[in-house]
Formats: structure tokens, sequence, C-alpha cells
């Protein structure tokens, strides 16, 4: 039964929309002709996606289509109606939302996201920013069709909607997940039937996500598509087909610099991912809270990966506003601040090292940053590392020599190398050479017995 309803202007953006959602593991469609689209076929998905190419025409035409489209698709299991526009801001974006929500017809308010982290598409203070420059600044200025000239996407809404708009900031993402809840209860009840939100990465997004779900209010969704993914993935349960995958790669993730950052964004953003943010700071308070996060982060993942190939752990130190300051501690212990780097890198590798030990699945390993990669090879006794390839400048994939995991695969790369998609293209590569041994029928790695 369709969960999730999205309409958009155009093919290109549909199918975009449509891969979030399906590499998530909803059966998604892209419909061509609705006139064609029975029960039967609509009953088969969890998302239906219809393009209504409408980006570049007239505003009312625009309506009737989105209008008309809405209406056909509306029924009562949907749990989420989407208005996917485009990542710059070209088209009826107003005219189109109006349409969806008068489809509708039960007050509902249009949760505006214009965010695609994973495309450098940010919106900040209302401004919208690709690559880091205000829209109105790109090549968008001058699109034969849709030209946009202002980078705030408030002023394009509102010069096209009937409906008062009302903006949460990034300022007030910073109180956290009640005072949004609170801020979008207030605006709804004012009136506002078009509230736009910042956001600058998935975390922004998934905040939200929650926000708008805990709030209560009925809402739309208008954004490019990663805040649709975001709802859907709250709202609708998803029916995974394979219940165990039995190849896993552990990504160990402790850089803190904006380099790490934007690659984990783009990571996350891109793949399935059981992921665990490391709470760093516990591995400079004593040995008894240290030991209780590494529990914990080592449980949570064994614990729910069985779904996924792919599983993270991440400092979350990387996000600024969590970042550990090392001078209190240095004062406190007396030591340097190497010393406590080197505590939460050893943290890092006796997190690695239980679940690798623990779940005999996981045949590969992704260590970002040097640092890293030594603590991880120290804790396991590994006698060095058998290298094969380079996977990209600086990034090189091989197995371990000796230890407790000896023939582990291992792509190692440093914290500050790389484009954004960096990280993924290390995953992907190395879960192509995992997935050619075993087509091989090679030996399985040797593992020592027992579980630290």
């Amino acid at each position: 039964m369709t969960k999730c309803v999205v309409i958009a202007d155009d093919l290109t953006g549909a199918n975009a929309a449509g891969v979030l959602m399906a590499k998530n593991n909803y059966k998604t469609v892209t419909v061509m002709n609705i006139d064609e689209f029975d029960e039967h076929a609509r009953s088969e998905c969890d998302c239906v996606i219809c393009p209504t190419d409408s980006r570049s025409i007239e505003a009312a035409m625009a309506y009737r289509k989105v209008f008309n489209a809405a209406q056909r698709l509306r029924e009562g299991g949907v749990k989420v109606y989407s208005k996917r526009i485009d990542t710059t801001l070209r088209g009826n974006l107003g005219a189109e939302t109006d349409a969806l929500l008068d489809a509708l017809g039960d007050n509902r308010t249009a949760m505006i996201v214009p965010c695609f982290p994973s495309s450098n598409r940010i919106n900040v203070g209302g401004c919208l920013l690709v690559n880091g420059v205000p829209l109105h600044k790109t090549a968008v200025a001058v699109d034969p069709k849709n030209p946009v000239h202002t980078p705030y996407c408030a002023e394009i809404i509102s010069a096209q909607s009937k409906y008062p708009l009302g903006s949460i900031l990034i300022r007030d993402l910073m109180y956290g997940l009640e005072f949004v809840v609170e801020k979008i209860r207030e605006l709804a009840e004012s009136g506002v039937r078009n509230i736009l939100f910042d956001a600058v990465n998935e975390e922004d997004i998934n905040l939200i996500a929650e926000a708008v779900v805990a709030s209560s209010v009925p809402f739309i969704a208008v954004d490019p598509g990663v805040f649709t993914a975001a709802l859907v993935h709250v709202l609708v349960p998803v029916q995974r087909q394979e219940p165990r995958r039995q190849t896993r790669i552990l990504a160990a993730v402790g850089s803190v610099n904006q380099v790490a950052r934007t690659q984990v964004d783009y990571f996350l953003a891109s793949l399935d991912v059981c992921n665990v943010y490391m709470e760093t700071a516990e591995f400079l308070e004593d040995d008894k809270r240290r030991r209780a996060e590494i529990m914990r982060v080592t449980n949570e993942i064994i614990n729910n990966c069985d779904n996924y190939s792919i599983c993270s752990i991440i400092g979350r130190g990387i996000i600024p506003e969590y970042r550990v300051p090392f001078e209190p501690y240095a004062q406190k212990y007396q030591c340097s601040f190497d010393a406590l780097s080197r505590r939460i890198n050893e943290s890092i590798a006796e997190i690695v090292d239980c679940i690798i030990r623990f779940d005999k699945n996981f045949h590969g390993i992704y260590t970002c940053g040097g640092d890293i990669t030594v603590a991880v090879c120290k804790r396991i006794n590994s006698a060095g590392l058998k290298l094969f390839d380079e996977v990209l400048p600086l990034a090189a994939y091989g197995e371990i020599i000796g230890g407790s995991h000896d023939g582990l695969k291992v792509v190692t790369k440093g914290g500050m190398v790389g484009d954004a998609d960096a990280i993924v293209s290390c995953i992907r590569y190395l879960a192509e050479k995992i997935s050619v041994q075993r087509d091989k029928n090679e030996p399985p790695r040797r593992r020592a017995e027992g579980v630290v």
C-alpha cells in the first residue's frame, strides 16, 4: 500500500527523490501516466513519484497540474505527501505548494526544507548556498527558462504563494528538538501555512523531520527529496527483503576537521548505514565511564547491524558544537594534548576490535585518520599491512598481517584527504574487493577465538 506520494515538477527531480527512497528498501515507482496506474500497481509499492513537467510553464497551469495529480493520488493510507522542488529553487514553487495544500484540503502546513547536503545545497539564514556561493551568483541566475535572481527562498515562496510564511532558522535548531517542536506549533497556530527551515547537513534535516512528526501539526513536505526521505524513515517502517546480510564493513572515523565532516555528511546521506556516534568526551573521563561508552557503542552496533552491510562509528566531535576541548582535561590530568588524543584513538580501536571479534560477518574495515589506523593495528597485535592498491590519492587498500584478525581487508585514508565522496568511494571499493574474494572462494581470514 502506498505510504508516500511525491509530486515533482520534472522527471529528473522525480527520479532523484525516488532513488532516496529506493536505496532504503522502499518499493518506489515513478508514474509517467496516472491514467494507467491502477489500484493493483499502487498497492504493490510504498512510494509513488509523479512528475508533472510543470517547472517551465505558466504558474496557473502548474497549479492545475499539481492539484489534479494530488487528487488522483490521494488515499487514506498515505503518511507523507511531498512537493519535490528543484535544488536551485527554479520553477513554480509557491503555486505548486499551494496546489498540493488545496488538493488535500485538510488545513495542512507546508514544511519547506530546501536543502540537499550531498549536492552542497544548504540553507542558512534563509539564504540558499550552492557550493558555498549565494544562489543568485551561480549559473542559475542566467538559466534560459527559469532564472533565479535572489538567494532567499522566502522571497520566492512569498511572491508565488497565497499563504503566509514563517521561518525557523539555524539558531532555532541549536536549541534542540523540543524548542523546534514548539516553534512549529506556534507558527501553525498563528495561521502560517508555509514554514521555511534552515538546514546545513543531514543531522539538521533529521532533527526537523523528528520535530515535524512530534509536533502533530498536519503537514506536507516541500523539498528536493532528502527531507521527505527522512520523514518516510520516521513514519513508515520498512520491510527489508533480506533479514541478514552475511558480509559487512565497519568504518571508524575519529577525525574532527571540516574535510572529514563534509565526507561524513556525504557518506551518511549516500549509503544505507548503521551508524553510532561515539561520545568522545567519555573516553577522557575515568576508566569506568570510558569502559561504559566503549560497551555502549559496541552493543549498539552489534544489536542493530543485522540488516546492514555497512556500519560506522563516528566521533561526535566531528560536529563543531560537540567538539571536545582538550585544555580542561590536560590541566586535570597534567598531560599533553597528544596523550589525550592517544586515549581517544585507543578507545576507538578497542571498539573496532570488540565488534569484529564478536561478529564474524565483518570482513573489512575502513579507518579515517592515520592515528586511528595505528591504534587499531596495535590493539589487534597486527604485524603490519600488506598493501595491494591505491584507492585514491593517499588512500590505500590492503589486509591485516598477523594478530587476532589476520587477513582482514582494510582501506586506510587520512582525515584531510579527498573530496566529499572520498569515504563512499573507499567503502564501495572495499566492498567490491571483498565480493571478488568471496566469489573466488578464497579461504576466510583467520580469527582469534573469544570476545574481548
